[in-house]
C-alpha cells in the first residue's frame, strides 16, 4: 500500500486551497468559497501544514485493518503498530492485537534500534545526511502539493453538518480547467473529485472524500489506479488547537507491471502522544529502556 501513498497524498491535500474559487471563472449561480473567504482558506492551508509538522513530534498507535474488498464486514488481517517519528521518517514497532507486545525481546530490540538511530541524528554523524536530505526533500513535496491545490480546485458549499458540537460546511470540488499540472502528483488533480467538510470555527479540514475518475498511472506508468477508487479521510482535535488524523480509508484498484492489485485498508489512528525531536525521543526512548532493564530482574524473580 504505500507504494501508492503518494496518490493517496494528493488526494488529501485536495481541500487545502486558500481562494481557488474566487480566482477562477464559475457559473453565478453556484455558491462558491467566493472574495468574503480568502482568510478562512488561507488558515485551513496553514493549520493543514502545522498537523502536518506535528507527526514529527507526536508518537501514535496504528490499527490497519485489510479486507478483500471494501463491504467485507471482517478485516482479513489486522496489524497493530506503534509508531514514532525518527527524525528521517517514521519507525513502526509491531504490537499484538490487545496493542501490547508481542515479543518483549524483539520489542526491545526495535527499541534500542530507534536509540541508535536518533543518537547519529542528535550527534550530527555523516551516515544521517543523506537520510535528512531524501526527508527535507520528502516533506518540501508534500507543502509544495499541498500548495498547488490553490488552483487545481473549485469549491462549491453543500451544505452544513453537525458533528457533536461543531458545525461544519461541506463542499463540493471540482477539477479547475484552467489548471495545469507541473509535477506528476499533480496531474492527479484533474482526475479526481471529492467531498471536504471544514470546521470553519477553527479553520481545519475535519473530513475529505476523493473519487478517481480517471485511471491514473503510477511508477513511471509502469502501474494504474483504476477510475472508481476511493480515498476517505478524518481528523479531529485531539489537543487545543491541534488537529490529526483519527481514521483514513483506501481503496484502490489497479495493477502493477502486468498483474492486478486490490488495496482496501482501513486504519484507525489513537495515543497520540508528544515525543519531541530527536534529542527529545532519544532522551525519552532511552529513559523508556532503562525502566525496561530495572523491572526485568523483578519478572525474572516473579517466573522463578
Amino acid at each position: 500500500m504505500h507504494k501508492y501513498a503518494s496518490v493517496a497524498m494528493a488526494l488529501l491535500s485536495l481541500t487545502f486551497a486558500a481562494d481557488a474559487a474566487a480566482q477562477s471563472a464559475v457559473p453565478d449561480t453556484t455558491p462558491t468559497m467566493g472574495p468574503a473567504k480568502p482568510e478562512l482558506f488561507k488558515r485551513i492551508l496553514a493549520n493543514q501544514k502545522k498537523g502536518e509538522a506535528a507527526l514529527d513530534l507526536y508518537e501514535r498507535i496504528e490499527r490497519v485493518e485489510a479486507r478483500k474488498n471494501p463491504n467485507d464486514p471482517t478485516p482479513s488481517a489486522v496489524k497493530i503498530s506503534r509508531v514514532i517519528p525518527s527524525g528521517t521518517g517514521m519507525v513502526r514497532i509491531a504490537l499484538g492485537l490487545d496493542g501490547k507486545p508481542k515479543d518483549s525481546a524483539a520489542y526491545r530490540a526495535d527499541l534500542e534500534s530507534l536509540a541508535r538511530a536518533l543518537a547519529l541524528l542528535v550527534n550530527d554523524n555523516r551516515s544521517q545526511r543523506e537520510a535528512l536530505e531524501k526527508y527535507a526533500k520528502k516533506k518540501k513535496d508534500r507543502n509544495e502539493l499541498i500548495d498547488a491545490t490553490h488552483n487545481a480546485f473549485l469549491f462549491s458549499l453543500v451544505g452544513g453538518e453537525q458533528r457533536g458540537e461543531r458545525t461544519l460546511s461541506k463542499y463540493k470540488m471540482d477539477p479547475n480547467p484552467a489548471f495545469k499540472p507541473t509535477t506528476r502528483l499533480t496531474s492527479i488533480f484533474p482526475k479526481v473529485r471529492g467531498l471536504a467538510w471544514i470546521d470553519e470555527a477553527s479553520g481545519e479540514v475535519a473530513r475529505i472524500e476523493g473519487d478517481v475518475m480517471e485511471d491514473i498511472s503510477v511508477g513511471f506508468f509502469l502501474g494504474k489506479i483504476y477510475k472508481g477508487s476511493h480515498f476517505m479521510q478524518e481528523r479531529y482535535e485531539f489537543l487545543p488547537g491541534l488537529w490529526l488524523t483519527s481514521f483514513s480509508q483506501y481503496d484502490f484498484d489497479g495493477r502493477k507491471l502486468f498483474s492486478g492489485f486490490s488495496v482496501h485498508e482501513r486504519t484507525f489512528y489513537s495515543n497520540y502522544r508528544y515525543i519531541g525531536p530527536p534529542q527529545e525521543a532519544l532522551a525519552a526512548i532511552r529513559q523508556e529502556l532503562g525502566h525496561a532493564e530495572s523491572d526485568k530482574p523483578l519478572a525474572d524473580a516473579a517466573d522463578q
